[in-house]
C-alpha cells in the first residue's frame, strides 16, 4: 500500500510518514503540487494538503481526478465550509481538518480505501498493524447495474440512458447530447444509480449505503454537494429532482430549450 503524502511542511510530512509507516503503509512524499502530479503513478491513496507553494490544493485535486480514481483525502488547516465543499467538488473523497487525531485519520483512510473498491481495483492490505485490518475488503460493492439477461454489452448500456443523457458503464463516461461530461467517480456512481430507474425516488439512506459505504459515518451533506455538482455539469437543476424528506429522482426535463437540450 503506497500512500503519497503531498505536504510542503517538513515537520508535518515527517510525522505523517512515521505514523503511516508504523501501521504498515509505504509512503512517498511530494512537497509541491507539480511534483505530486508527476509522482502519482503507482499510488494507492493521496493525502493532499491544500496549502502548497506552487498550485492550489483544490487545483491539484481536480487534475488528479481528471485522470485517476485514486482515493484522495484532503488535509487542511482551514475548516471553513467553502473549503470543504470546494474540495469535494474537485473530487476529494474525504476532508480532514488540522489538527487531527491520528486514530481518526487512520480510520478515515481505511474507510476511503474500502469505498475505493468500486473502481474495480480493490486495495491491497497494509503489511502489518491495525491498518491491515482496516482496509481488508471482503468483496467489491456493485455500483453499476448487472448485465442484462442476454449478456450483451449493448443491452446493459441501454439501461443507463434517459433522453439525451447516456452513461457508458464499461468506460465510466457520461454523455449529454453526445457531448462528454466530465464527472468524478462518486458523481458517476450516483448518476448510474439514478439512471437505473428514471422517475423512481431513491432514498437518501440507500444512496449513501450504495455509493459511499454501508458504514459511512460522515455527514450526509456530501450527497447534497455531489447532487449540486451534477446539476451544474448537466446544465440544469431539472435533471435531478429533490423529493423533500425522502431523497432524489432523475427526470428528463419536459421542455428543452431551443438549440440546446440542457
Amino acid at each position: 500500500m503506497d500512500v503519497l503524502v503531498v505536504e510542503d511542511d517538513d515537520g508535518m510530512a515527517e510525522a505523517l510518514q512515521q505514523m503511516l509507516g508504523l501501521h504498515g503503509y509505504g509512503t512517498r512524499r511530494s512537497n509541491t503540487g507539480t511534483a505530486a502530479l508527476a509522482d502519482l503513478p503507482g499510488t494507492s491513496l493521496v493525502l493532499l494538503d491544500l496549502s502548497l507553494p506552487d498550485l492550489a490544493g483544490h487545483e491539484v485535486c481536480r487534475r488528479i481526478r481528471e485522470d485517476s480514481c485514486v482515493p484522495i483525502v484532503v488535509l487542511s488547516g482551514s475548516d471553513h465550509e467553502l473549503d470543504r465543499v470546494t474540495a469535494l467538488y474537485a473530487g476529494a473523497d474525504d476532508f480532514v481538518p488540522k489538527p487531527f487525531n491520528h486514530h481518526e485519520l487512520l480510520a478515515r483512510i481505511g474507510a476511503v480505501l474500502r469505498r475505493s473498491a468500486c473502481c474495480g481495483r480493490p486495495p491491497q492490505g497494509a503489511a502489518t498493524g491495525s491498518a491491515s485490518a482496516a482496509v481488508r475488503v471482503p468483496r467489491p460493492r456493485r455500483t453499476a447495474p448487472e448485465p442484462a439477461p442476454d449478456g450483451s454489452a449493448a443491452a446493459q448500456e441501454s439501461r443507463l440512458r434517459a433522453g439525451p443523457l447516456r452513461l457508458e458503464a464499461r468506460t465510466r463516461r457520461v454523455f449529454l447530447d453526445e457531448e462528454e461530461i466530465r464527472v468524478t467517480r462518486k458523481e458517476f456512481d450516483l448518476l448510474a444509480m439514478l439512471l437505473e430507474e428514471p422517475g423512481a425516488v431513491m432514498q437518501r439512506e440507500d444512496i449513501m449505503a450504495r455509493v459511499w459505504d454501508e458504514n459511512w459515518f460522515g455527514s450526509t451533506r456530501t450527497l447534497d454537494v455531489h447532487v449540486g455538482s451534477l446539476r451544474t455539469k448537466l446544465g440544469s437543476t431539472r435533471w435531478i429532482e429533490t423529493v423533500r424528506g425522502v431523497g432524489y429522482r432523475l427526470t428528463v426535463p419536459a421542455v428543452l430549450g431551443a438549440g440546446s437540450q440542457r
